[in-house]
């Protein structure tokens, strides 16, 4: 319930002091669970004072407890250990101090710490975070590597030595953060943000050395994960050794074992390359100059032919078929010709004998009528008829006698025109 006051009527600081304290009175016991920072016991006294933190926020109460209590685990807590205590709220009325009275106390085991790391690992592969598919390359050469790593620490002179050492040219945008206690989560956060936001800058290195799993738990923080998953640039962990394992390795593009690993894993050698070089030159001349040894072998081959020792020789042996054939084609021609001639004179001779030129000339004569006629039948002409004779050498006009009763040829005898003698014969 509020109060009723004002300027003119205000509250003693007693009053409301004791007014605190009883709203306080009012509430239970709790289990509360931080960080031991300070511890005080001193000799002979029956309570023991001492302080937690929140490990992931800058609050801290006080707590007093008896003796007994802490006895009972005195000898596993210690300061920077993780605790459990059972606690009733108090104040301190006459200094206005909030505290609290332990009964009962209890240490934070590894054991506890890992399972609930293991819980949150679970839950973060269930959204994806740790997914391969997710994971980016690395730039071959970053000209601008930022590197999140504790003040002038160990990592950050490994990082940087072995860096520059390989690569003399590479530059570092370095954001020192506390890796360890309240601080080291908002401080490394904000570093990758700060980084990431910087487009200059290729990739970013988060360092620390080995330590505790305590000592390592910021880097296993949920917000710390969250953040260089959302980071658009290339992340590499190189947080403790190579048995630590904080969730930052599984969410990062690439895990190194130590500081001095994430430096050869994200600048390449100078030596090394400037080798890798030569080695690549000396392959490509060997393959160049074997390429054109094959070749000067094959062009040497393809000359050593004889097309290419004699090329006239083609020319010649053609000239030699051509000739052949022309030789061929002219026997076989002249083969025709005599052949055919052959057979024109056996054909002459045989139309010559077969000719009636030559059977006139062997005396026998053609006997036509004045219409041109050729008489074949002695009935054919009567007495008196002129015919004409043709013979070899000429022709000649007959007349027809009445013939005798000895004749027996085709025409008789007759006195030729123009009171010539008359002879012929028939045919």
């Amino acid at each position: 319930m509020g109060l009723n006051t004002s300027a003119e009527a205000p509250l003693p600081v007693g009053q409301v002091s004791r007014l605190i304290g009883g709203w306080i009175e009012r509430l239970g016991q709790v289990w509360v669970e931080g960080q031991i920072t300070q511890l005080s016991r001193r000799p002979g006294a029956g309570v023991v004072f001492l302080t937690l933190r929140d490990p992931a926020h800058d609050i801290s109460v006080s707590v007093t407890c008896f003796r007994q209590v802490f006895d009972d685990v005195a000898d596993l807590v210690s300061e920077g250990a993780r605790v459990v205590v059972l606690a009733k709220p108090e104040w301190y009325a006459p200094r206005g101090q909030l505290s609290l009275r332990a009964t009962e106390m209890r240490p934070v085991g590894i054991g506890e710490l890992l399972a609930r790391l293991e819980r949150l690992k679970r839950s973060l592969a269930s959204e994806g975070l740790f997914a391969l598919d997710r994971k980016r390359p690395l730039p071959f050469l970053p000209q601008l590597v930022g590197l999140v790593v504790g003040r002038a620490s160990a990592a950050e002179r490994d990082v940087l030595e072995n860096a520059r050492r390989r690569w003399p040219a590479v530059r570092f945008e370095v954001r020192n953060v506390a890796v360890q206690g309240v601080h080291a989560v908002p401080q490394v956060v904000r570093a990758v943000q700060e980084l990431d936001a910087l487009p200059e800058v290729d990739v970013i290195i988060v360092a620390r050395g080995g330590g505790s799993v305590e000592d390592l738990l910021p880097f296993s923080d949920e917000r710390v994960v969250r953040a260089v998953a959302e980071a658009r640039t290339p992340v590499v962990s190189a947080i403790g050794h190579e048995p630590d394992s904080p969730l930052l390795d599984l969410v990062a593009d690439l895990r190194a074992s130590t500081p001095t690993d994430a430096a050869k894993k994200v600048v390449p050698d100078v030596g090394e390359e400037l080798e890798r070089v030569r080695q690549l030159r000396d392959r490509g001349l060997r393959a160049v100059r074997g390429l054109l040894d094959r070749e000067e072998r094959g062009l040497a081959h393809a000359l050593a032919r004889p097309v290419f020792v004699h090329p006239q020789r083609m020319v010649e042996t053609r000239e030699a078929e051509l000739a052949a054939l022309l030789g061929r084609s002219g026997r076989t021609l002249g083969h025709l010709l005599d052949r055919a001639d052959s057979e024109l004179s056996h054909t002459l001779a045989r139309v010559v004998a077969l000719s009636p030129a030559a059977t006139m000339a062997r005396g026998y004569a053609v006997l036509q009528r004045a219409d041109r006629h050729v008489v074949r039948d002695r009935a054919e002409v009567a007495a008196g008829d002129v015919l004409r004779a043709r013979v070899a050498e000429g022709e000649f006009s007959v007349r027809v006698e009445e013939p005798g009763p000895e004749a027996g040829g085709p025409a008789g005898n007759g006195a030729p025109e123009g009171g010539g003698d008359t002879a012929g014969g028939g045919g």
